[in-house]
């Protein structure tokens, strides 16, 4: 059985828990992993790979943000798209990464794959 393991989560971490989710697919674009569930893109890793950007509702973004303006941010050039980036460093643990990257699967998947949808285990494999 594993647990925590110390230190903030990793780019490989993001990859891992993202493609254990139904139906997701890695495909390059733009020159930066981009993750898609049925086709639809809900994870990309921009940049460095120290940051990832998911999906979020925008009314639910600036409070995110307000909240926690060291973990969460938009660029400027993405203000009017429904996507928020995390700084992987500011993370508390591998499960509230699973929470952020599955919350943005479900906002892309299609109904069918919602039925029966349980978040995998942020510490397994």
């Amino acid at each position: 059985m594993k647990g925590p393991r110390p230190g903030p989560p990793g780019p490989d971490d993001v990859r891992r828990l993202a493609l254990v989710l139904p139906e997701t697919k890695e495909v390059e674009a733009w020159s930066m992993p981009t993750f898609r569930v049925a086709g639809k893109m809900f994870l990309t890793m921009p940049d460095d790979q120290s940051s990832f950007a998911v999906r979020c509702p925008r009314l639910e973004r600036g409070e995110l943000i307000a909240a926690e303006p060291e973990k969460f941010w938009v660029p400027s050039h993405e203000a009017g798209s429904p996507w928020v980036r995390a700084r992987l460093a500011a993370l508390e643990d591998m499960a509230e990464l699973r929470d952020i990257v599955a919350d943005s699967w479900q906002q892309a998947a299609p109904p069918r794959l919602l039925d029966t949808f349980t978040a995998p285990d942020p510490y397994a494999g």
